[in-house]
């Protein structure tokens, strides 16, 4: 049922709010009012707090408006550095800190019943994270949508290995929205003119020697989380970067943690529920659909006019090149509204959810649909606990003749080898990728077209594809020779990245039956080289049988993970290998819920890049990514053991069927 608006609304724009450093942070606050006089209802509520470093007007006003006339006082917030908001930005630094400082201030207002809750989706749900480590009087419950945990681990690094996804992120909605690019169109349009898959390309950038240098605050940072790998350095330290270091400390209040498959933070999500739940009394929930990030968006790759904050998310039954059906669309603001209802206001709204909602994927019959998507389809499942409490982890082991199966290796030595060429690697086809972005090229200045007009390219894809070369693919040979490329579903799919000479594929014979897994997937890969570093990679693969409308089948991508060398296991520090030894590479691919069907196969695909998902390992052992020593990449020769004293294998939460 959708709820009715109660109040007209009455806004206070551009609020200044002071940090304990004396920065003033701009606020827009809504309120309800009175429905004939229209002046702010005299009256307390609670307070629902967004924080943006997207802006606070546009469609993030409008939320603000629809939760203001339901009975909410709502703040939006520009962060600090950040549009309207003053200070410098650097990436999440201050958001605990100052999101505290905010909690507090508006417990404190008469407007303000005392009671503070938290919404928002990906930098939105960082700072909410962050701002609960310093546990504010007043904060009494958070909505988390899409956001980190331990950003070394997997987010900003990834396993040792970089996240290309932030200096995307870095040249496009980080400086373009800054404040010297909002008070300088010569600046702005400096940006406007970069077209990052060239920054890619020209493989290394320096400090100072990009774009970037025109913003020193992002130079600064953007290197920085490319460039420190120790975890002992304070940025991975800091409570608005690492929330898992703070679990213990951080405020027991009412929390939903909430993602999609696709997501860039699925993981994160994941282990933030786990984590927490564990630790505090509050009632925490989980929940996990077929989405990539910011799911409003079919496939993720149109982001014009809606990607810089989408009111709605959850609201699509379509991910990447997949269809789910209606199943799989639940209303956002709804779900939120009713969880407040629950929390802040003491109405029996929340009370039949289940501790945990996931959509287990694959119920569907495979047929390609009329808009030209593939229905894998899926149903909604719940659980007291993640993973589910009747999870049977299971491994399959990769076998000399290229089998996937239960049963372990028995051979004293076995393995496979090919070369890695840095220069050449694998390209990233979806996945649980975000903000692989650039903007569109044009001719126009920014005067007479802002940048804010502009739309965005994804030249990755979010979420599920056949993981083959396609024309829309940046880095594949099949790509269209056009200045912008092609959209995802549009024809010209080329060769099957498994065909590559430096992939390696395990899989299992046609299933007899359904296996179906739901939880986290661990991925053990014991692997040797030549090179004095060098990563691995990991994908988990549900391969269609051909069909009529698949031919040649379809190699669905699940999830996928990396380990560079000198980090392998989740070092804190570098320690690198040595040429010719064999070691364990530990990989967690996302958490995932799907079912393997029937004559499907279940495949692991294996190999040393995934490129431009995470930065591309040079072999060399130098500097941490490629080439910023100006060291030549050097080609590797990388072997994966398949032996019964190194057995290479994934292992899979299985669930009954």
């Amino acid at each position: 049922m959708v709820s009715q608006p109660e109040y007209e609304v009455h806004a206070d724009l551009d609020v200044m709010i002071e940090t304990r450093d004396g920065t003033r942070l701009a606020t827009d606050i809504y309120r309800p009012a009175d429905p004939d006089t229209r002046e702010p209802v005299d009256e307390p509520f609670p307070v629902l707090l967004d924080r943006t470093p997207y802006g606070k007007r546009g469609a993030q006003s409008r939320h603000g408006e629809w939760y203001a006339s339901r009975g909410y006082v709502v703040a939006i917030q520009d962060v600090r550095g950040r549009f309207d908001s003053e200070g410098e930005f650097y990436i999440c630094a201050t958001e605990a800190e100052d999101g505290a400082d905010t909690v507090e201030w508006l417990a404190d207002q008469a407007f303000c019943d005392g009671q503070v809750a938290t919404l928002g989706t990906s930098y939105g749900a960082w700072v909410q994270n962050a701002l609960a480590t310093q546990d504010p009087d007043g904060l009494s419950g958070m909505f988390v949508n899409m956001g980190a945990a331990n950003a070394r681990k997997a987010t900003f690094r990834h396993n040792g290995a970089f996240e290309l996804r932030w200096l995307c992120w870095a040249f496009t909605l980080g400086a373009g929205f800054a404040h010297e690019s909002l008070a300088d169109p010569e600046v702005q349009q400096t940006f406007a003119d970069v077209d990052v898959r060239d920054v890619l390309e020209d493989w290394p950038p320096r400090r100072g020697e990009t774009a970037l240098a025109e913003l020193p605050d992002y130079d600064e940072w953007a290197f920085d989380i490319m460039e420190t790998g120790s975890a002992s350095d304070d940025l991975w330290q800091n409570p608005g970067v690492n929330f898992e270091r703070y679990y213990d400390e951080s405020a027991d209040v009412p929390t939903v943690y909430s993602g999609g498959w696709y997501d860039s933070y699925t993981k994160a999500t994941c282990d933030n529920f786990v984590g927490l739940s564990e630790r505090k009394d509050a009632d925490h929930y989980l929940v996990v659909g077929p989405w990539t990030h910011l799911a409003r968006l079919p496939g993720g790759h149109d982001h014009s006019d809606t990607l810089l904050y989408p009111p709605l998310t959850w609201e699509v039954p379509t991910a990447g090149d997949l269809a789910f059906g209606e199943q799989a669309v639940k209303k956002y603001r709804e779900t939120r509204l009713r969880f407040f209802d629950q929390y802040l206001k003491g109405e029996d709204a929340f009370a039949d959810e289940p501790t945990v909602q996931y959509f287990l994927m694959g119920t569907g019959d495979g047929r390609k649909t009329d808009e030209g998507l593939l229905f894998h389809g899926g149903e909604w499942r719940s659980a007291e606990e993640w993973p589910p409490a009747e999870t049977e982890f299971t491994r399959y082991y990769a076998h000399a003749d290229g089998t996937l199966a239960p049963e372990e290796p028995d051979r004293k030595e076995s393995s496979t080898s090919y070369e890695f060429d840095p220069l050449d690697p694998v390209p990233s086809v979806g996945g649980n990728s975000s903000s692989y972005l650039t903007y569109e090229p044009r001719d126009e200045s920014v005067r007479a077209y802002p940048l804010g007009d502009r739309k965005l390219i994804d030249f990755v894809g979010r979420g599920p594809f056949d993981q083959r070369e396609h024309d829309w693919v940046w880095g594949s040979e099949e790509r269209s020779s056009s200045e912008n490329g092609a959209e995802p579903h549009e024809e010209g799919s080329g060769e099957p990245l498994e065909e590559r000479d430096d992939v390696l594929t395990f899989r299992t014979p046609p299933l007899e039956e359904d296996v179906v897994i739901a939880g986290p997937i661990r991925v053990r890969v014991y692997g040797e080289t030549d090179a004095k570093d060098t990563d691995f990679t990991a994908k988990l693969i549900d391969e269609y049988p051909a069909s009529e409308d698949y031919p040649d089948g379809y190699a669905l991508n699940l999830c996928d993970s990396i380990c560079r060398g000198r980090y392998r296991g989740y070092r804190d520090e570098a320690d690198f290998i040595t040429p010719g030894e064999v070691y364990e590479y530990y990989m967690e691919p996302y958490p995932t819920a799907n079912v393997f069907e029937e004559g499907h196969r279940i495949r692991l695909d294996v190999s040393s890049s995934n490129f431009p998902r995470y930065d591309v390992n040079h072999n060399t052992g130098e500097a941490l990514y490629g080439g910023a020593d100006d060291s030549e990449p050097v080609v590797a020769t990388n072997t994966v053991h398949h032996s019964a004293e190194y057995p290479t294998h994934v292992e899979l939460p299985l669930q009954p069927r």
